[in-house]
């Protein structure tokens, strides 16, 4: 149980880079609105409808998105702002996933123009340097290849911010000192920047951070990831352990044979070889899904196996 053992960063550890802390600081439409109006270098008047954790999905069979923070302001323009704390090979693809399915949510069925689509805004704020430019913030907007100047005016922006920038020539000083704080999130870092907006930020930090529910939601998402890495764990040995049969069944071995080279059941073994002689064009993990199926209607088979 390495993960277990492994102590937990507490609450009033966490950095605005920790998705849990970001996410319950966001949730409080004012610090959300202080980030958007540093970001946007103006005042963002956001609705109180904010959005934590929003989930967008075109079809119940397609893949769904769980968006860190999903606001509107006054004017109708959207905004989705996600902590990105890994540097992760798909971040530029996974912002044209966000985008279209943020689109597919924006215009009601029956709608005449597409020209009712909010302009919208996808930011990710990165502690590391996506794009290896040394800029603080990079942002897209899409422009004809054959004339550079002509931009096309559909409403979607997208902005990738990076602590780690080094333009400061470029940029506004006030997004330098909240890239900055987002690292350090310390009262040190608030009170440097000298930024009233920052300091509303770190004010809605210190109450999260003071808060007994937060700090007993905190220990429950900890909990959670906790048990979902070993669930993992399990399958993934169970899945070991089902390769083993399935290549001892090869070799024409009966079952009570391989329970005793493998030091398991032979409940488990017999299940196993019976999976695999019903579906022999499975593979280990489907025979691994087939096993657990079936032991739901046989309490008594061990599944998944030791570990």
């Amino acid at each position: 149980m390495e993960e277990q053992n492994k102590p937990i960063t507490l609450l009033k550890d966490l950095k605005l880079t920790d998705r849990f802390l970001f996410d319950e600081t966001m949730e409080d439409p004012e610090a959300h609105q202080a980030v958007l109006s540093i970001i946007m270098r103006n005042a963002v008047n956001l609705l109180p409808e904010n959005e934590v954790e929003k989930q967008l999905q075109t079809l119940p069979y397609l893949k769904s998105v769980r968006l860190d923070v999903f606001a509107m302001d006054a004017e109708e323009n959207v905004y989705n702002t996600e902590m990105q704390k890994s540097r992760k090979s798909d971040l530029q693809k996974r912002s044209r996933f966000y985008q279209s399915l943020i689109d597919s949510s924006l215009l009601p069925p029956g709608s005449i123009s597409y020209n009712l689509l909010n302009d919208s805004y996808i930011i990710m704020i990165t502690p590391f340097d996506l794009f290896g430019y040394g800029k603080y913030q990079y942002t897209f907007q899409a422009r004809c290849k054959e004339v550079p100047e002509l931009h096309l005016a559909d409403g979607a922006t997208r902005i990738f911010l990076n602590t780690k920038g080094k333009n400061a020539d470029q940029v506004s000083e006030e997004l330098i000192h909240f890239l900055k704080y987002v690292e350090n999130t310390d009262d040190k870092t608030a009170e440097e920047s000298n930024s009233e907006l920052i300091k509303t930020i770190h004010e809605c930090v210190k109450r999260v951070k003071a808060s007994e529910e937060a700090g007993v939601k905190y220990m429950q998402a900890w909990e959670e990831k906790v048990y979902e890495r070993e669930e993992g764990r399990e399958e993934g040995e169970s899945i070991r352990v089902i390769k083993l049969i399935m290549a001892k069944v090869t070799k024409n071995l009966d079952e009570k044979t391989i329970a005793e080279h493998l030091e398991e059941s032979e409940e488990f073994v017999g299940l196993v070889c019976r999976m695999i002689r019903e579906n022999p064009t499975s593979d280990a993990k489907e025979i691994w899904r087939k096993c657990n199926n079936e032991s739901n209607k046989l309490p008594d088979v061990p599944v998944p196996v030791n570990v």
